[in-house]
Order: C-alpha cells, then sequence, then structure tokens
C-alpha cells in the first residue's frame, strides 16, 4: 500500500495511537491504558473520543490477557485493566496508526521495515518524549472541540519528526523501555513508572492541558 492510500485510511477528523512491544501483554498494554486514561482525564469527550488508543506486538500472543503483575500495576494508577485481549502486529495496525510508539528501537526498526509509509510516523515512545520536550506548544494549533484536537496530534508527529537526529540520546538504550516480562511486581512497577513519566509530557503536548502537579501525580505502589 503506498503512502497516499495508507493515508486515506486515516480520517482527518480522528487521531489513532499504536503502542507496539514483543507479547503485547506487558509494556504496550500498559502503554495503551495509561494513554487512554488520560486522555479521558484532560479532554472533553468528545475530544477525546477522537483519539484512538491501540497497542500490538511484533510476536503478540493473540487473545492473550495482560500479564498479571502488568494489571496491577494499571489498577495501582487507578486506570482499567479489564478486557483486554493481546493483539499480533499486522499490516493493517500500521497503516490505521498516525503515530507508532514503540517500546524499543528493535520494535521500531520492525515497524519501519513494514513499509506504509511509517518511517515518519514511527519512534520509540522515550524517543519520542526527548523530541516532543523540545518542541514550542505554541507552534501547535489550540485544542477546542472534536477534530481540532486530531489537528494538533498531526502537527506534533510532523515536529517531532522535523527534529529527530537533531538532538539524539545520549546512548541508545536511552531511548527504550525494558521488557518486564516474567519479572517481579517489583520490575513491573518501575516498567509503569518510566511509561508514565515518558508519556506525561506527550499528553501534555497533544491536549495542551498539563497533568497533575508532579506531588499529585500517581506512582507506582512502593
Amino acid at each position: 500500500m503506498t503512502g497516499a492510500l495508507a493515508a486515506r485510511h486515516r480520517p482527518a477528523d480522528s487521531f489513532r495511537i499504536l503502542f507496539v512491544c514483543t507479547g503485547n501483554v506487558c509494556r504496550s498494554p500498559i502503554a495503551e491504558r495509561l494513554t487512554r486514561h488520560e486522555l479521558d482525564a484532560r479532554l472533553d469527550a468528545r475530544a477525546a473520543g477522537r483519539i484512538l488508543v491501540e497497542s500490538a506486538g511484533t510476536w503478540g500472543h493473540e487473545g492473550a490477557p495482560m500479564e498479571a503483575h502488568a494489571a496491577t500495576v494499571l489498577d495501582e494508577y487507578g486506570v482499567d485493566s479489564r478486557n483486554f485481549a493481546g493483539r499480533e502486529l499486522l499490516d493493517e495496525h500500521v497503516v490505521l496508526a498516525d503515530l507508532v510508539l514503540t517500546a524499543t528501537l528493535d520494535h521500531r526498526a520492525q515497524v519501519i521495515s513494514m513499509g506504509h509509509a511509517a518511517g515518519l510516523r514511527t519512534f520509540t515512545l522515550k524517543e519520542f518524549t526527548r523530541l516532543v520536550r523540545l518542541i514550542d506548544p505554541a507552534t501547535l494549533p489550540a485544542v477546542g472541540q472534536g477534530a481540532e484536537v486530531a489537528e494538533r496530534a498531526r502537527a506534533l508527529v510532523r515536529a517531532a519528526a522535523a527534529l529527530r537526529g537533531w538532538r539524539p540520546a545520549a546512548n541508545p538504550e536511552a531511548d527504550e523501555v525494558d521488557d518486564p516480562y516474567g519479572a517481579p511486581i517489583g520490575m513491573f512497577r518501575n516498567c509503569g513508572e518510566e511509561i508514565f513519566d515518558a508519556l506525561d509530557p506527550v499528553m501534555t503536548a497533544l491536549t495542551g492541558v498539563p497533568g497533575p502537579r508532579p506531588q499529585d501525580s500517581p506512582g507506582a505502589a512502593s
């Protein structure tokens, strides 16, 4: 599918975020549900509904439930962890996504290798956060009702893509979220906190609405 044809599959009045990890039972479900929670908290129902959030895995456990520790971490953040089913990453997921955020550089490379003009809209989560911090929010369209949030989101992705390479990470590992699969709950809590901290500035830039003050932010249980 060509880039132009793929773009026609992405409605202009909505914006779709796709999170990608390996099994789609730990990192990407946490990111998906945290993002949905933050969007619903920061935007009115109409605007929040314009942003669709999904996840999949490069070796996705099709139909599998979220890993129990991942669900526990979400519950501790006050985020709904129910009714999740893992998915294997398919071409159609990439075609429909306006922004693909991956756990690691390898996942990013795998998404880009699928084609569909995905290179300019695919980042690791922490890479995207790093680039978003360089963008002046005043240069983005103001969020109002309905499609305006999708317009702002697309402008944010374009701006981040233009900045890629200007300020690289200190080291490649700095742009990655490690896999906690099979690890104790403490590792999952660390992973959840890492994802939450990366998502917060992204959600602020995307919605134009700041999150809670640091002392009020939900945190992983100690």
